[in-house]
């Protein structure tokens, strides 16, 4: 997609400071879905989707981060959303998937209580614009990833290393964006409208199936999603939280966790990793440290623990009392190389997702309600710090020349939906 690019007397977007993406990549051009939609859903329709889950770029629709809308955005996301329609594609709108107006980030960003109010009249204005045909919403994605990973480590944009204080904030006001995003739907998405959030929770997989090291899996689901998950679905911070966190506190209002904790339809799930649990010491969940030679995928952060597909949607459902589990992102991210005669023959990723899809399965079997899963990605596109490098599509893109190659993972995908079942 193509992204406007500030004028040299004014800061640089995030993307385009230097030393913060892989070889200085940016978002100027990536996939050029923003031309290349039509041929892009035609792609989908071949490989038989039926659902597309896409995301809302927040300064396409306000650039300026507030004031009027830009309708030229609005009409590109009109447009995207009626072909879809008219494929046969049912759109999954995420209304924030981390690209904040430079604008609100030049006023602080996520460390100040203002982002919120920008992102209401945001989650109102989208939801007014296409709540006659889309029906199924996503608040905010990867809550972690745009405030610790952005604020506190640097990893994410805009690459910030601030303090314990100020990145438990960035939490608190993506919460209260999550309520915000929740509430303009109820509000205003029309009859069947439904929202969730997806969360790129911590999954702990119990290393056996026996009484104890599930039970320390419960434990340490709580404890390491204890900022996102629990003042969703427990109506505020706990007294572990407080515990945890001391005088780094984030400051809040008693009346943010109404809406903070408005009832959802679902908890979207993204899962790519699993990390094993057992009791240590003093009967405390013990997070075991992977070895080295655990198998992984390029993206160094990307351990292929398959078995966290079925643990994942279990304890949200056993420990939050989730209703109903979407699987908003599954996936491996590799350095693919270019085609070679037409296929790009990448086994490892099919065999990975081969294996979640197993695990999804019995799952559900044993009677978690998951309603839906999407594969991460469609095509390869922009990794944010690894720029291009990381491929996790199933369709490569030659970002020189735009084409579009189906992998052999696609084609292996196209007959399991074809079917429904693990081929």
């Amino acid at each position: 997609m193509r992204a406007k690019v500030s004028h040299t007397e004014a800061p640089l977007p995030s993307v385009h400071a230097p030393g913060k993406v892989h070889d200085g990549g940016t978002l100027d051009v990536a996939c050029e879905h923003y031309t290349r939609y039509p041929e892009d859903i035609a792609l989908m329709r071949s490989l038989g989707l039926k659902h597309y889950r896409l995301s809302l770029a927040w300064p396409r629709i306000f650039p300026h981060g507030r004031g009027p809308a830009n309708q030229k955005g609005l009409d590109f996301y009109h447009r995207l959303i009626d072909t879809l329609l008219a494929a046969g594609i049912t759109p999954w709108v995420t209304m924030f998937h981390w690209d904040l107006p430079q604008a609100l980030e030049d006023e602080g960003g996520w460390r100040v209580r203002g982002v919120t109010d920008a992102f209401r009249t945001y989650a109102e204005t989208i939801v007014r614009a296409y709540g006659d045909r889309v029906k199924h919403w996503f608040s905010v994605n990867e809550v972690l990833c745009f405030t610790r990973l952005a604020y506190g480590v640097g990893l994410k944009a805009p690459g910030a290393q601030e303090s314990e204080k100020v990145v438990n904030q960035t939490y608190h006001h993506a919460l209260m964006c999550h309520g915000f995003g929740v509430q303009a739907v109820r509000e205003h998405g029309g009859p069947g409208a439904r929202v969730g959030m997806a969360d790129n929770s911590f999954i702990p997989v119990p290393v056996a199936e026996t009484e104890l090291d599930i039970e320390m899996a419960r434990r340490a689901f709580v404890e390491r999603n204890i900022r996102v998950l629990d003042p969703i679905y427990r109506g505020g911070y706990s007294a572990a939280y407080f515990a945890a966190v001391g005088n780094d506190a984030p400051e809040f209002r008693d009346e943010d966790f109404a809406m903070i904790a408005q009832p959802t339809d679902f908890l979207g799930l993204n899962i790519y990793t699993g990390y094993f649990v057992r009791a240590g010491t003093g009967g405390e969940p013990e997070v075991l440290q992977l070895p080295p030679n655990y198998p992984r995928a390029d993206s160094h952060w990307l351990n292929l623990n398959a078995r966290a597909m079925y643990w994942g949607p279990r304890l949200a459902a056993e420990v939050y009392g989730a209703p109903e589990v979407c699987i908003t992102e599954n996936g491996a991210g590799y350095d693919d190389g270019d085609p070679v005669g037409g296929e790009v023959l990448d086994l490892h990723r099919l065999d990975y997702v081969r294996a979640c899809l197993n695990e999804l399965k019995h799952v559900i079997d044993d009677g978690v309600n998951v309603s839906s899963y999407f594969l991460w990605s469609l095509m390869d596109n922009f990794e944010w710090e690894d720029g291009y490098r990381r491929r996790f599509g199933i369709v490569h893109v030659d970002f020189a020349t735009q084409t579009r190659t189906p992998k052999l993972s696609a084609h292996w995908y196209a007959r399991t939906m074809a079917e429904n079942r693990v081929m």
